[in-house]
């Protein structure tokens, strides 16, 4: 079974469908990205798979888990609801860093809080908390940003706040990590630093989820591509083959503004 397979997930605002029939599967270690026009789904796509937003109806399962099913409404607790969102780790368009704490503080926050519901959290707190510590330490360090660990977000540019945002959605070992559009905010010179280290991560066999509008990225770093469009996938396939090649019409019209060179 794949890592994670998404069947018949549909959503709806009001009378609006969000999210028709959503079908795929993704195995362990693969990169899938998503391309597809402002308002075609794939936000509200990753937000439903981010238990951010409850699909109408569907199923999510992640390495043969049953996580979510649309069909049966049934009340989760919260803290159901937080242990199902740690499967997966969701970086933002712009950042959302807490401008109030450092680099590395803003990587350790939310393990800090996790950690205080071990049961062994009073007698080892210290230990774990150094623990802590050290993975943000070695994170930021992966992403580039050694050297600005102690620097608030103000202080960092646009490419370095969303490294950091990458380092802190590492920092919880997601299964999947999700991409929203994220070099959408930046300036271009500062899009290839970022897009560095998401390739550097689908070297290491990251399994991702990248909605992007960065097609020749897309082409050279996703194993596969989903074209959505009004809430629907249109076309799905090896990314070389749906960037250079579409099959469908639909396909071919969207990336007729983009150049995948």
């Amino acid at each position: 079974m794949a890592m994670l397979e998404v069947s018949h997930l549909e959503k709806h605002f009001g009378e609006t469908e969000v999210l028709k029939d959503i079908n795929f599967s993704l195995e362990k270690g693969q990169s899938l990205a998503i391309i597809g026009s402002s308002g075609s789904g794939k936000t509200t796509l990753l937000r439903c798979l981010n238990f951010l937003e409850s699909p109408d109806s569907g199923t999510i399962h992640v390495d043969g888990q049953l996580l979510l099913d649309g069909g049966v409404k049934t009340k989760t607790s919260d803290r159901e609801v937080r242990k199902k969102r740690l499967r997966f780790g969701l970086v933002f368009q712009n950042f959302n860093l807490f401008p109030q704490y450092t680099a590395l503080e803003n990587v350790m926050l939310a393990s800090q809080l996790l950690a205080r519901e071990r049961p062994d959290y009073k007698q080892r707190k210290k230990e774990i908390f150094a623990e802590i510590r050290a993975n943000a330490e070695n994170l930021l360090a992966q992403v580039g940003l050694k050297d600005r660990m102690g620097n608030y977000p103000d202080q960092l540019s646009g490419g370095q706040q969303q490294r950091v945002a990458i380092a802190r959605a590492l920092a919880l070992k997601p299964d999947i990590l999700c991409f929203d559009e994220p070099t959408s905010a930046l300036d271009p010179e500062l899009t290839g630093e970022v897009l560095k280290v998401i390739r550097a991560l689908a070297e290491q066999h990251m399994t991702m989820i990248i909605v992007t509008h960065e097609m020749a990225f897309a082409r050279d770093v996703a194993d596969e591509i989903i074209f959505m469009d009004g809430g629907v996938i249109v076309e799905r396939g090896p990314a070389h083959q749906v960037i250079e090649h579409p099959r469908e019409e639909r396909t071919r019209h969207f990336l007729a503004h983009y150049s995948a060179s």
